[in-house]
């Protein structure tokens, strides 16, 4: 009961903050008369929600009211919340994230980009929700495939891994484990994606290219668990050592950056090669 409470006041006060940061001409508004204090004012939140204004007083108020999924997507987008923001209101509001209602995202920041070019030998690179990969470095290309040259469906790494002989060739006895792994991750990312067109064709399209995924999918196991280290065997390098270090971006709540660092000097040094073109 004590944690309901300080969840309802720590959602009122962010609201409050939030509302007083914006100016009327940010949410296209006229500018009005001269305002005895910053911000925008309760009645016009309410009016760009959709909403009363009794309503959206009480839960600035703190109090303990019912508040749909639909409400806070029309207060998030009234206050001119980013991803991170709306996620952020939903999760002191009703106690879970939001369903993904928007387009995956398929471009990183330069910002980003550089990181991952920085990463020299540990291959890295950036899957959004759908486990597209979207960005990468040389070494991931040298050791994973030409993303460049790969179609949007060929660049998606749980495709990849259950349609190619590359990835059963690359993990060699350990396919299974990580195909397993990596499936439950899904099972477990899929749960608020129930009826999307996409995810359904998709799931669908596994169904049908990968007997394993469709023997196991209907098992319903669910986990999240960070991966240590994989063994990998490449066709020109031979045997890598690899950790798998998985990292959000902040802000970009869409994407997660993997970076994959050499464990052993072999290692390091043989993706030296590849990277020379020796």
């Amino acid at each position: 009961m004590q944690g309901e409470r300080e969840k309802t006041g720590q959602l009122a006060e962010f609201l409050r903050i939030r509302r007083a940061s914006l100016t009327p001409e940010q949410v296209d508004l006229p500018p009005g008369e001269r305002r005895r204090t910053p911000g925008l004012r309760r009645a016009e939140v309410a009016a760009l929600a959709g909403i009363s204004v009794d309503w959206y007083t009480w839960l600035e108020q703190g109090r303990d009211i019912q508040v749909s999924i639909q409400v806070l997507d029309s207060l998030s987008r009234a206050l001119r919340f980013n991803d991170f923001e709306r996620k952020h209101l939903f999760l002191l509001a009703v106690g879970h994230l939001p369903p993904n209602q928007y387009a995956p995202q398929n471009n990183v920041s330069r910002l980003l980009q550089d990181f991952l070019d920085r990463q020299g030998e540990s291959p890295a690179f950036v899957v959004n929700s759908r486990w597209d990969i979207v960005a990468w470095n040389q070494a991931a290309i040298l050791v994973y495939g030409d993303y460049e040259s790969m179609s949007a469906r060929e660049r998606n790494s749980i495709w990849r891994l259950f349609t190619t002989d590359y990835a059963r060739q690359m993990l060699g006895d350990s396919w299974e484990a990580n195909a397993k792994l990596r499936l439950a991750q899904l099972r477990a990312n899929y749960a608020n994606k129930v009826g999307d067109p996409w995810w359904e064709e998709f799931i669908e399209d596994l169904n049908q290219q990968s007997k394993e995924f469709r023997e196991w999918w209907p098992l319903h196991h669910v986990i999240n668990v960070p991966e240590g280290e994989k063994l990998l065997h490449h066709p020109v390098a031979g045997t890598l050592r690899l950790g798998h270090l998985s990292l959000q971006a902040i802000d970009s709540v869409d994407l997660q950056v993997t970076v994959n660092i050499p464990l052993d000097p072999p290692t390091t040094e043989k993706i030296k090669k590849l990277l020379s073109g020796l």
